[in-house]
């Protein structure tokens, strides 16, 4: 099915600014609240909100088999399990409706009433109901950054993770929608020279700049999902801050990894970006050295060249670029996580969401997390107000942005933000 959504000479009859990280080519999906107090599933055109479950009501899908309130939800969950084929449908639609030589909507008043919103007239959700979340650990720069800074640097790479995706099973509940403030975590920290572990608020604080991508239902229990397959069951991407309190989780990772130093808060961006908007961004990946296990080979480009940035915004200060990153730069691809995260037999579900893991490039200032940044607080960056950061302080705002850009479109994520408040007492 062709996209023709992804047409970069269309052009919308709603008004796109400059380098929005919305154009007529994107038609992200998400979930808002409305004026009206309804949560419904929407897309965005520049800095307009509209409401497919009003569309889908007032007809605008005829010819599309979708369920009557399939756009009426709280979720995504059950428009992306209906698949590629629907997705697809569903955005050259709503493409072809807001071309600018498209008069249906565009000309009729009373129906822009209620399928169009201004920014400030909705509250973003969620949008996706996760059910299960898995973090890979994909980008090599980062992997032996860290393995640099606690291990060898000469062996800073364990023996599996050039032959592997190494990942682990997160915390669904905690993930939250940009804007959504943290508390800063309290736990358990290495002892002292008394053998008694601290306990208290985390002084290591830390963001990690990643991106995720959302599923639909791929397998089922005892089945894998062919490498060759697997980009067929991502829906989209998106933004991802995967906090960590360093300080808590270096006393408890071992044997079983992180637990209360990563379970406290996961913050997306709220548009899911889909994997058809961003075809025309495609990129190789790094070679691959030693050459992965059949199961794991992949044929063509299966990278995305998206920018990225990771932004430090002390409370009433001026906003501070701390990283530029790009998720080019995975290791291991979406593809090849998906195809092994399965290869076991391992079943997954529509609106399940996987993080890339910590996205590090080959320079210092592409680093993605404060602990490669500052080295483990050895080298604190300094900020445009004169302050200096090894890790994150409280009532600071950490936000993440993504986009990709070629000489004839533009498109993006939004933001990926939340503020760190202090921790409560206990």
């Amino acid at each position: 099915m062709p996209l023709t959504a992804n047409d970069p000479t269309r052009k919308s009859w709603i008004d796109v600014p400059e380098n929005s990280d919305f154009p007529i080519q994107n038609i992200p999906f998400g979930v808002f609240l409305t004026r009206d107090d309804v949560i419904t599933i929407g897309t965005r055109i520049g800095d307009t909100a509209i409401d497919l479950g009003a569309m889908h009501q007032l007809g605008y899908f005829k010819g599309i088999q979708l369920t009557d309130d399939i756009f009426l939800q709280d979720s995504l969950n059950d428009f992306i399990a209906d698949g590629r084929k629907t997705w697809r449908l569903v955005r050259n639609r709503i493409s072809d409706i807001f071309l600018h030589t498209s008069p249906g909507l565009r000309d009729d008043k009373e129906h822009r009433k209620k399928v169009l919103f201004s920014l400030d007239e909705i509250e973003m959700q969620l949008p996706v109901d996760v059910g299960d979340y898995t973090d890979f650990y994909a980008s090599k720069e980062h992997a032996t950054n860290v393995g640099s800074l606690f291990r060898d640097p000469e062996n800073a790479l364990l023996p599996n993770w050039l032959r592997i995706p190494i990942g682990y099973h997160g915390r669904s509940s905690s993930i939250i929608p940009s804007g959504t403030p943290i508390r800063r975590p309290v736990g358990q920290t290495k002892p002292g020279e008394d053998g008694i572990p601290g306990f208290g608020a985390s002084k290591l604080l830390d963001f990690e700049l990643e991106m995720a991508f959302i599923t639909t239902a791929t397998n089922d229990l005892g089945k894998h999902v062919p490498i060759e397959e697997a980009e067929d069951n991502i829906f989209g991407l998106v933004l991802f801050n995967d906090w960590s309190a360093r300080d808590i989780q270096a006393w408890e990772y071992v044997p079983l990894g992180p637990f209360l130093g990563k379970n406290f808060a996961s913050t997306i961006s709220p548009w899911i970006v889909t994997l058809d908007a961003l075809e025309p961004f495609r990129v190789a990946g790094p070679a691959q050295d030693p050459a992965p296990l059949p199961y794991l080979q992949q044929d063509g480009p299966k990278n995305f060249d998206i920018h990225l940035q990771a932004i430090i915004q002390p409370e009433g200060g001026e906003e501070n670029v701390v990283a530029d990153s790009n998720f080019k730069y995975m290791y291991w691809s979406m593809a090849q996580q998906l195809a092994h995260h399965t290869v076991n037999g391992c079943n997954v579900r529509s609106g399940d969401m996987m993080g890339s893991g910590t996205i590090s490039g080959p320079t210092k200032d592409s680093y993605g997390s404060m602990l490669e940044l500052t080295w483990r607080g050895q080298n604190p960056l300094k900020l445009k107000d004169g302050s200096e950061r090894k890790f994150i302080n409280d009532n600071d705002t950490v936000i993440l942005r993504g986009y990709c850009q070629n000489d004839e479109v533009r498109i993006g994520f939004g933001d990926c933000s939340g503020k760190v408040l202090p921790a409560r007492e206990i």
